[in-house]
């Protein structure tokens, strides 16, 4: 019993003393957490207190930024108000002026009309003293007034014409001192770098056979065959006692060349009829369009030039069987690309458009159309068509001084052009319009008074005018060389440049017997 008492006793003093602990733990946590609360509440009293002055901080700054740029723009609008206004009082300053001045120019526009009058009545009177004056001159000198005028002009207008001619003289001199060097210099380096290779083309080509009894089977019965080929080419074949040769004329070299390829077949398959002759002649049509074209890819190529329009390249091709005045125009137009290229070099100019503008220049003499245009103006019209450069389309039009030259490859072109075709050998005329041309030249150089001998040398590039000593003088012979140069200029054809060299001598000759 004592034992079970002692354990009751003992859990009931466990159960107390656990309350008590429990209660005592309570209080404490209770104080602790009265004590966190309180800092807590003190903690952000604080924080709200800063928090708050910050505030007021921040306002305090915003309002003085505010009141600042207020103040700026108040600031600024004081001043513009002020140049307003001193501009309104500069603008009635003037207004004011300007009234002044209008009353001023009034005043002297009046004044201007009364003087104009005093003068109207002066010139009057003066007109008459000077009418006066002028027929006792004429009474005193014995002639009238348009004599001695006409007399005066005369002796001004020799006199003019002398100093002019002069003036010209000394500044083409002077142009000629600075200029002409430098110039021979780039033409020559030019020249030399360039030498090409001159082809002539005649207006017949000789095509050969083995034996003359081909000729009948080219003729065929009744001369059906040489009909057709004559229809279906445009070239007339002659057929004559030439022995083992045929005779094909035509002015296009293109059908000349296909009528050539056309014989050549025919004559080594055989087979010579109408039906055969249109195949054969098609055939061989189309092969020189395919050369034509490869040609001027070639030609593009060679000469380093990119971006050609398939047409401008075609036209290129048929240069090859063109010619003008007895050179091959393809070879031509190379030559002058290179010239061009060269000469740009030399000036530090554009190279590649120069070298584009000298092979294209020529382009306007090979169109199929070929309309009634000079040819550089339908060679300009075809590249711009194609869309080439605009200086390079100037240089094509300009280079015969059809259109005026706006690029600086343009005056390079045009005498790029002169070189190519001026060189000795290029180019050939008839023997005819050859001498005729000589003739003319001399015939117009005799027509001058004062000439006693004239002489076309060097091919006709040069004109040598002798005149009598006792006729001309040293001022004449200059005006005679000047007016015989133009007189050149304006009424005749010459290809590159024709020198007038005017020679006046004193000769005395005795005798000792």
């Amino acid at each position: 019993m004592i034992t079970i008492t002692n354990v009751i006793i003992g859990i009931v003093a466990l159960l107390i003393g656990t309350l008590v602990t429990y209660i005592l733990i309570q209080r404490s946590l209770r104080g602790k957490s009265n004590n966190i609360i309180k800092d807590a509440q003190a903690e952000a009293e604080v924080i709200k207190k800063d928090k708050i002055l910050q505030a007021k901080e921040k306002f305090l700054q915003l309002k003085a930024e505010h009141e600042k740029q207020i103040n700026s723009r108040n600031s600024k609008i004081v001043v513009a108000e002020n140049r307003i206004k001193q501009k309104e009082s500069t603008i009635n300053q003037k207004n004011e002026e300007l009234a002044r001045k209008k009353h001023e120019v009034e005043s002297i526009k009046e004044n201007l009309n009364v003087q104009m009058d005093l003068l109207e009545k002066k010139n009057t009177e003066l007109s008459k003293a000077v009418h006066k004056q002028r027929e006792q001159l004429e009474e005193i000198s014995g002639l009238s007034a348009e004599d001695a005028k006409q007399q005066l002009i005369a002796s001004l207008k020799d006199e003019a014409e002398t100093e002019a001619i002069s003036y010209i003289n000394e500044r083409m001199d002077e142009a000629k001192m600075s200029a002409n060097m430098e110039a021979k210099k780039v033409v020559i380096k030019t020249i030399q770098r360039v030498a090409t290779e001159t082809a002539i083309e005649n207006a017949v080509t000789i095509f050969h056979i083995e034996s003359d009894e081909m000729k009948g089977r080219i003729i065929g019965r009744e001369g059906r065959n040489i009909r057709a080929l004559e229809a279906a080419t445009g070239i007339e074949i002659v057929v004559d006692d030439t022995p083992e040769a045929i005779v094909l004329s035509g002015f296009d070299p293109v059908r000349r060349e296909i009528a050539r390829l056309a014989l050549h077949q025919l004559v080594t398959d055989g087979r010579i009829h109408p039906a055969r002759i249109e195949e054969v002649v098609k055939k061989v049509s189309k092969q020189i369009e395919e050369e034509i074209i490869e040609t001027g890819k070639r030609t593009a190529i060679d000469l380093g030039i990119h971006g050609l329009h398939p047409e401008l390249i075609r036209l290129i091709g048929k240069m090859k069987y063109r010619s003008s005045y007895g050179q091959n125009l393809l070879q031509h137009a190379k030559e002058t690309a290179n010239l061009c290229s060269i000469m740009a070099s030399e000036l530090g100019l554009n190279t590649k458009k120069a070298k584009r503008a000298g092979l294209l220049h020529d382009i306007g003499k090979v169109p199929d159309d070929e309309p009634e245009l000079p040819h550089a103006i339908l060679g300009m019209k075809l590249a711009e068509r194609y869309k080439e450069k605009a200086d390079v389309c100037n240089a094509i039009g300009a280079h015969h001084d059809e259109v005026e030259m706006t690029s600086l490859i343009a005056p390079l072109v045009q005498a790029c052009d002169a070189i190519s075709g001026a060189r000795p050998g290029a180019r050939r005329e008839v023997v005819e319009s050859y001498i005729k041309r000589l003739k003319d030249l001399e015939n117009l150089a005799q027509s001058y008074e004062g000439v006693t001998k004239s002489y076309a040398i060097q091919a006709g590039r040069e004109l040598r005018v002798i005149v009598g000593s006792d006729k001309i003088n040293d001022t004449d012979a200059e005006k005679i060389s000047y007016d015989i140069a133009k007189k050149i200029q304006d009424e005749m054809t010459y290809p590159g440049q024709v020198k007038i060299t005017v020679i006046r001598e004193t000769r005395s000759v005795s005798y000792a017997k």
